[in-house]
């Protein structure tokens, strides 16, 4: 199965970016701490080619931090984990990285930095905490930013923050259900049982004690399909008869995700290093 979303903006903003890229001499990738794999957008590593990239795992606090340790790893010196909890770290970290990668500018020049990733990643809540007030505008729903706009910080940056740039087709099954679990995609995309479907398998594997924790499980349901039946007797989807509305199930078992309330998940490891 492939997934095809792709707005008529982000055809703009992909000839844009295009455009845009040769003057950058950093991109800042923003990717969700929770699925930073399916977030990396092919396009963007095809229009900036050997160009420098710091990589932002936003939303950190909600994932898995063994996890997001060996993502880490596996991106090198160049990325680090931002939760909103800790700004200064985030401006500090930023500064320096981007400061060393565009050293050939010299010190009497302002570093451009473009801050671009797929739909509803943070890459507006980034750019406020770069600018340390309200100058973006922030929303749980992919796609609200649909113009770039330039910000000039008080530390000798000018940062642009682009519109959230999906790639026309993505072949990747699991890839498309994770970005469509962690919320880059709409829910109007994919169905919340096929994609609830996915998420209660992944957490019976990897995070089966944190669900009987949240749900009150004696143990872990055999399968995913179990699971979305006891979430959704316990959460308002009993039908007549003692049916279980499980798409009603599965919505509510992506929200809990989507808001921490089940623990920190993530939904990927990063992938094995080849072996000698």
């Amino acid at each position: 199965m492939s997934l095809q979303w792709y707005p008529g903006h982000m055809t703009k903003g992909r000839r844009e970016l295009a455009a845009l890229m040769p003057s950058q001499d950093v991109v800042i990738e923003v990717l969700d701490a929770r699925c930073p794999g399916a977030c990396s957008n092919p396009l963007i590593a095809e229009l900036r080619g050997a160009k420098p990239c710091i990589r932002v795992l936003t939303k950190a606090d909600l994932a898995d931090p063994v996890v997001t340790r060996a993502w880490l790893a596996h991106f090198g010196v160049r990325a680090f984990a931002s939760t909103t909890d800790n700004p200064a770290e985030t401006r500090k970290k930023i500064a320096w990285l981007a400061e060393g990668m565009a050293a050939h500018r010299g010190a009497d020049k302002d570093v451009r930095a473009l801050i671009c990733g797929v739909p509803n990643v943070g890459k507006s809540t980034l750019i406020n905490t770069l600018a340390n007030k309200l100058v973006a505008k922030v929303s749980d729903k992919p796609a609200v930013t649909k113009e770039q706009q330039k910000v000039t910080l008080a530390k000798g940056m000018v940062i642009t923050d682009s519109p959230g740039m999906m790639w026309p087709k993505i072949e990747d099954e699991q890839g498309a259900f994770r970005l469509a679990i962690a919320g880059s995609i709409p829910d109007t995309a994919i169905d919340y049982l096929t994609i609830g479907m996915f998420a209660a398998a992944h957490f019976l594997v990897h995070y089966a004690e944190l669900i009987c924790t949240r749900y009150k499980l004696a143990e872990p349901p055999a399968t995913a399909e179990a699971l979305l039946f006891e979430v959704g007797k316990r959460r308002g989807g009993l039908l007549k008869g003692g049916k279980v509305d499980l798409h009603k199930a599965a919505d509510h078992l992506i929200h809990e995700f989507r808001a921490g309330t089940i623990g920190r998940i993530s939904l990927e490891m990063p992938p094995r290093a080849p072996e000698a």
